[in-house]
């Protein structure tokens, strides 16, 4: 982008000063991987006094996502703080994900954003027009939220840091915590994983444009989308996975609830691009201080040790996880999948596909009939319908065929099998 600049000489073009920021390079951590280890944070924050308060229902005690103090019987008040240094180049970008991050807290109570305050640290290398973009990308992002933005407090300092004080509101009696967890419930992630590895291949300047995009739109993604449709369920327990990892944030989870959470890494949503980075070793500092804190209480079954390292991967405005009785979970999904259809209709995609899109209650997964017949009713004549994932039989694809799909996609092994070429 180029801004035009005139002046008493005539005109000429002048790059805009943000173009030329490279925000990560002034930062020695970046997003959630900035955080204080949770082995040092644990020992710090239970040598401070104890306050008690027969309003305040959610303390540090439990290590939940934040702090809800009871306003009277119908309201209560939920309150964060969460900022970090740059994770991304571009201002505004880093803006609405450091926005997202902060505001998730407040989703993931089950609550609704109503008032946001911006908390800035800045140093006095960069120019006003870089502060004013991060500070307009999480103005969009509150905007989006619904919530207002009344203000802030800014410091000088050697490294760009920016986030949000979030105030938000929530019923008592329907108010998430990260503990309640019942044996039997279902696990539901509702973002992939993997930007904590990704982002160090862009700091190593070894990923893509695409790499960049996608990471990016994953992090900018409020979860608010995601808790409206879990609202209209039973939500057991709820966390939002952040800078201590999918392994940590279960850990307090499980902890809290008294349960082993059992998570098939087989299952697990991932970025594109993420299982080549990490089997190079592109891990971020912050995973191996996960790992070292929750280690010893994660038992690991996994064969790769890539995929280890991605479950310790610090997430940056990561999705939320939602513990869900199993007779909803289904339901659940459902909703996801047809509320993704109508986004994707709305982003003017040609197609959607089932790869990630899946009713957890059936023995197939993936491209199954029932998911194919769900998106094909949301779709209509406006989009196509590519089924992916798990079409390993000639009976299934023809099936599917039956059924009108658009577009499908066959692993290579079963190709031979489904096209009947092995006769």
């Amino acid at each position: 982008m180029f801004a035009w600049k005139i002046n008493i000489l005539g005109a000429k073009f002048m790059k805009k000063e943000t173009d030329n920021v490279r925000l990560t390079q002034l930062a020695s951590a970046a997003g959630c991987g900035a955080k204080i280890g949770p082995k040092v944070l644990a020992e710090v924050v239970g040598k401070l006094p104890k306050f008690t308060d027969p309003m305040l229902l959610v303390g540090p005690e439990t290590s939940d996502d934040a702090a809800v103090y009871k306003i009277n019987d119908e309201l209560a008040m939920i309150h964060t703080v969460d900022f970090f240094p740059p994770v991304v180049d571009d201002p505004y970008m880093y803006g609405q994900i450091a926005a997202a991050n902060a505001l998730s807290d407040v989703y993931a109570m089950g609550g609704v954003p109503k008032l946001a305050l911006n908390v800035v640290a800045f140093p006095n290398c960069l120019g006003p027009e870089v502060l004013e973009e991060i500070l307009r990308g999480g103005a969009d992002k509150v905007m989006e939220a619904g919530a207002v933005l009344a203000g802030g407090h800014t410091i000088n300092d050697k490294e760009p840091k920016y986030g949000l004080c979030v105030t938000g509101f929530v019923h008592p009696d329907k108010m998430w915590k990260n503990y309640g967890a019942e044996a039997g419930d279902i696990l539901i992630l509702t973002k992939p994983l993997g930007c904590g590895i990704l982002n160090t291949a862009i700091k190593a300047e070894m990923a893509s444009r695409e790499e960049i995009e996608r990471v990016q739109k994953v992090m900018a993604k409020l979860n608010k989308y995601a808790a409206e449709i879990a609202l209209k369920y039973t939500i057991h327990s709820c966390t939002d996975v952040t800078g201590f990892s999918l392994a940590g944030h279960s850990l307090e989870m499980a902890k809290g609830s008294h349960k082993t959470l059992i998570i098939q890494t087989e299952k697990l949503p991932i970025i594109e691009g993420v299982e080549e980075y990490a089997q190079m070793g592109l891990i971020p500092e912050g995973a191996y201080r996960n790992r070292d804190f929750a280690g010893s209480e994660v038992r690991s079954e996994i064969k790769e040790l890539w995929m280890e390292d991605l479950v310790f991967d610090p997430q940056t405005s990561g999705g939320l996880l939602l513990a869900v009785p199993p007779e909803e979970a289904d339901a659940l999904t459902e909703e996801q999948v047809r509320k993704a259809c109508h986004c994707a209709m709305d982003a003017g995609a040609d197609f959607v596909k089932t790869s990630t899109g899946f009713l957890t209650g059936f023995d197939a997964h993936g491209a199954t009939p029932e998911i194919i017949k769900v998106m094909q009713e949301e779709v209509g004549d406006k989009c196509k319908v590519k089924g992916s994932g798990c079409i390993r039989t000639r009976e299934h694809f023809l099936q599917l065929i039956d059924m009108g799909i658009d577009r499908m996609g066959v692993g290579y092994r079963s190709v031979p099998v489904v096209l009947d070429l092995d006769r």
